[in-house]
């Protein structure tokens, strides 16, 4: 770059950066006129809007604790009943466990009559037995059965 072409951009840039400091002062000073013009201004709106806060608390207040009582002495009780019946409505049946206990209580009772069963005959076959050595040793040596009668062929 030239000398010339420079310098005419070094003036061109410190003429951009008087304008800059001219407009931020210019801007300092409208801002500050703005304050001043609209602080009491603000001020009183805020002023204004905390009364109107006031009133409007004060106003909503009894509604609300009249609707709370709606809440709680009607509208709940039914909005739980609702809830409730839905709830019924959507749970799935529990299994049928009674059907169940009582299909095994039936089987373990056919069970212990079954086992009572086979001790009585096991019994009854030894008494039978029994009786049967006790006859055998008062019968004559004739009545025995073919497998305990002595062979005769040798």
């Amino acid at each position: 770059m030239s000398i010339r072409r420079r310098q005419e951009a070094d003036s061109r840039f410190g003429r951009a950066q008087v304008t800059f400091r001219q407009g931020m002062a210019a801007w300092r000073d409208g801002a500050s006129t703005a304050r001043e013009r609209m602080g009491p201004a603000a001020q009183q709106s805020r002023e204004i809007a905390a009364e109107r806060m006031l009133a409007f608390r004060a106003w909503s207040a009894p509604r609300l604790r009249v609707a709370a009582k709606y809440v709680e002495s009607d509208l709940g009780p039914k909005v739980s009943t609702a809830l409730t019946e839905t709830a019924h409505r959507i749970e799935p049946r529990r299994p049928a466990r009674r059907a169940r206990s009582v299909m095994v209580a039936l089987l373990a009772g056919v069970m212990a009559a079954c086992v009572a069963g086979v001790l009585l005959t096991r019994r009854n076959a030894a008494q039978n037995a029994h009786m049967m050595t006790d006859e055998s040793a008062s019968e004559p040596a004739d009545s025995r059965p073919v497998d305990q009668v002595p062979s005769h062929t040798k």
